[in-house]
């Protein structure tokens, strides 16, 4: 039994789908136009499933043996699944009936990118710029190969080659904001996306690009004239809204932030993101008990968020609530086990604790992850001399010293320790080192030990170097 039908509007589309569908049921054998069959490949390639859509290909392909556009789906199907071999054989077949064809020469290259045999790739897409009718999706695909390289100052060559023939490309937009971040070449991201909006200015993902190299920028103000603009165009663009209220939060602007951010719910479902986000917010603002409703709200949605679960401790911590903040740390660092403020915050809860070696180990962490944070080795210094082992603490700034050795407060904080062990001609050498680096700093000694204020010969030498006699 044969029947024939074509595929034009998307009520014939679906027809053709229900009647390949009972022809299958029916083990049967009908006749589709080739039009037809593209309509019934689609259908299952928007509904994410490549492997019918390969079967009707396979139909497609005996009923219309001279027809590339089966073998090109064929090979763009396969090369969904990660099939490259099946890909390209199919594209090789397509190549017998048409060669030197551009579409199945830029497919050859997409494909050999994604097998990571750039050479094949960049020299099928060359021999595609040259016979192609649509040199911008070319373009496109060189910036992705050259990005794929990490070569992402070639990738920006090309993404503008592709967006100066096709200014509709928002995946080209996106592509070449990822690429000029990457380069740390933010001004000249500004200055592009500035020319682009000149040529159109009701691009909203030109706007938004903008926003988010000003936000990189640290211009805040202008990011969110950006993203203004942005969401005035696309009134349900949720990612603007959401950068937006990031950069609210960065100018402490909590309040606002949070209204902001509330208002993505009206264009997306709730991410656990945005409610981490609205959590750190409420716990700038203090209220404590309602940004941790918000932490809640998004490690329900993901349980993997180490932010939220931190989140959560810290609003605990707070409230001198330092047993129970420590399960949510411990959570945190489940998902996260190197992230330092974790382990902050994790020997600080210890020490609240009374809980010293175990402050200790975190701190060793600590400083073994963020050698350069300063407040980590004054602090991890203070459990020692705060139970007079002045000669751990010593030993631990000298440490600290050793990795950070431009950093005068360390120096000081190392006087008042060898001060305090009795060690007063090693603690007038480390002064003078100290007051030789920033002599504006030294009341930094003055604060951790009050009584050297008293000491004249300190007084004396601090004078030499401020003029203060």
């Amino acid at each position: 039994m044969e029947e024939e039908f074509e595929y034009g509007s998307p009520e014939e589309q679906k027809q053709s789908v229900d009647r390949y569908e009972e022809m299958i049921r029916n083990d049967d054998q009908y006749f589709f136009d080739a039009l037809a069959f593209e309509g019934i490949i689609d259908y299952y390639t928007f509904n994410n499933d490549p492997v019918k859509a390969l079967q009707v290909v396979d139909f497609a392909v005996n009923q219309h043996p001279f027809e590339t556009i089966f073998l090109l789906k064929k090979a763009q199907l396969h090369a969904t699944l990660q099939n490259y071999d099946e890909a390209l054989s199919a594209l090789d077949k397509a190549e017998m009936l048409e060669p030197s064809d551009a579409e199945i020469l830029l497919l050859r290259g997409t494909i050999y990118s994604s097998m990571d045999r750039f050479d094949e790739a960049e020299e099928n897409l060359m021999q595609a710029l040259e016979t192609s009718d649509h040199k911008e999706d070319v373009y496109y695909q060189l910036g992705s190969l050259f990005e794929m390289k990490a070569d992402f100052h070639m990738a920006i060559h090309y993404f503008k080659k592709s967006l100066k023939l096709n200014q509709q490309n928002q995946d080209a937009l996106y592509e070449l904001a990822f690429c000029f971040d990457v380069v740390g070449q933010q001004e000249e991201s500004i200055a592009f996306y500035k020319h682009f909006i000149d040529n159109d200015p009701y691009s909203f993902v030109a706007w938004y690009n903008l926003g988010n190299a000003y936000h990189k920028m640290e211009r805040y103000e202008e990011a969110i004239d950006a993203y203004d603009y942005a969401i005035l165009i696309k009134e349900n663009f949720a990612s603007a809204y959401f950068n937006k209220g990031n950069a609210l939060v960065n100018l402490d602007r909590f309040s606002e932030a949070i209204e902001i951010y509330k208002q993505t719910f009206e264009y997306e479902q709730p991410s656990a993101d945005t409610y981490c986000a609205i959590g750190e917010c409420y716990e700038k603002l203090n209220l404590m008990d309602t940004a941790r409703d918000y932490y809640k709200k998004a490690v329900k949605l993901d349980h993997t968020l180490s932010d939220a679960w931190f989140g959560i401790g810290v609003t605990l911590s707070y409230e001198e609530r330092y047993f129970e903040s420590l399960h949510f740390y411990k959570k945190a660092l489940e998902f996260d086990e190197d992230n330092p403020d974790y382990w902050f915050a994790i020997a600080d809860a210890r020490c609240k604790l009374g809980q010293y070696e175990e402050a200790e180990e975190a701190y060793l962490r600590l400083v073994e992850l963020s050698p350069t944070d300063m407040d980590a080795w004054m602090d991890f210094s203070t459990i020692y001399y705060e139970q007079k082992n002045n000669v751990q603490a010593i030993e631990t700034i000298a440490e600290a010293i050793k990795c950070n050795p431009d950093m005068p407060e360390l120096y000081y904080r190392m006087v008042a320790y060898l001060f305090a062990d009795g060690r007063y001609n090693d603690a007038l050498n480390m002064l003078n080192v100290a007051l030789a680096m920033d002599p504006a700093k030294h009341d930094i000694l003055f604060e951790y030990l009050p009584k050297l204020q008293d000491n004249r010969m300190i007084v004396d030498i601090i004078n030499k170097y401020t003029d203060n006699k």
